[in-house]
């Protein structure tokens, strides 16, 4: 189940006691992780990155029902990216799309939200 399905989305509550625990532990192992990145060189953490990126636009589109081609996706992403990844494949619309507005989400982040830029979506 989704976040945005819970029938009390998008006011809900917890209990802090409960989460932060389990959210230090997460932090804790993210930079774990993290550090281990750093080590293996820049090549592992722009390859993570990328994947990571592939896997937001594919989840992104299952959220709204729609289900793309993860072969694709990854061959739209590397392309935008300038990354040379291979199996460059045609992209439909949809993955031209939905790429795009995950890479101006996600690159951009600290742009304001403007409804140009939300209807560009």
């Amino acid at each position: 189940m989704y976040i945005h399905q819970r029938k009390d989305w998008p006011n809900f509550l917890w209990d802090a006691h409960l989460v932060l625990p389990k959210l230090s532990a997460v932090r804790y192992r993210q930079g774990l992780l993290l550090g281990r990145v750093a080590d293996r060189g820049f090549d592992l953490k722009e390859k993570t990155s990328f994947e990571s990126l592939v896997r937001d636009v594919v989840t992104t589109s299952e959220i709204e029902g729609e289900l793309l081609p993860a072969d694709q996706v990854r061959s739209f992403v590397a392309r935008k990216l300038g990354l040379d990844y291979g199996g460059l494949e045609a992209v439909s619309r949809d993955v031209d799309g939905v790429v795009e507005m995950v890479l101006d989400a996600t690159q951009r982040y600290t742009d304001g939200l403007t409804n140009e830029r939300l209807c560009a979506w």
